[in-house]
């Protein structure tokens, strides 16, 4: 890769980076090629994008990125480090989590989740309890049906009982 390509490269990884809301940085190495095809599929019916980067490249794609912070994340670039791209913030979180039972890879390095850094494999279990947006609505909307059902439930069965008093007396 000459020098042009890796610009061009970082540029555009720079502008993926300030697009998503949501990546992960995890270790795959020493995955065999059946174990990465087997992850990278696994991606991608989650709608997950894995991309192997280079840490220096990526590094230099953080800084181009005005207006996010991501220094904390510079200490995880060592070794070898893919990037996973979503929407839904938990996605990778649990992708990586059912990938392990059967494997020892990929290691979490560190989550960048809606302007909040998470560095450590001990985040894991943090991330992949996060609740998406949709899954947050759904939860407000069933709180907020759950008063007005009850009242309505005691309404319907108030008013069967009353139904019954009145149709015993008018027949007594």
């Amino acid at each position: 890769m000459n020098k042009l390509e890796k610009n061009e490269f970082i540029d555009s990884l720079a502008v993926k980076l300030a697009d998503a809301k949501t990546f992960y940085l995890t270790d795959i190495a020493a995955l065999d090629a059946e174990a990465s095809s087997k992850l990278r599929r696994l991606c991608f019916n989650k709608q997950v994008s894995m991309q192997v980067v280079k840490n220096t490249l990526l590094k230099k794609a953080m800084e181009r990125v005005e207006g996010k912070n991501y220094e904390e994340l510079f200490g995880t670039l060592k070794g070898n480090t893919s990037i996973m791209f979503t929407d839904v913030a938990n996605a990778p979180a649990k992708l990586i989590k059912e990938f392990r039972k059967k494997n020892d890879k990929p290691l979490l390095k560190g989550a960048f989740v809606e302007e909040s850094i998470y560095i450590g494999e001990e985040n894991l279990d943090t991330l992949a309890n996060l609740k998406s947006k949709e899954e947050l609505i759904g939860d407000i909307i069933m709180l907020l049906q759950s008063p007005a059902k009850n009242v309505i439930s005691g309404l319907q069965s108030g008013g069967n009982t009353l139904s019954g008093l009145v149709k015993t007396l008018s027949e007594r």
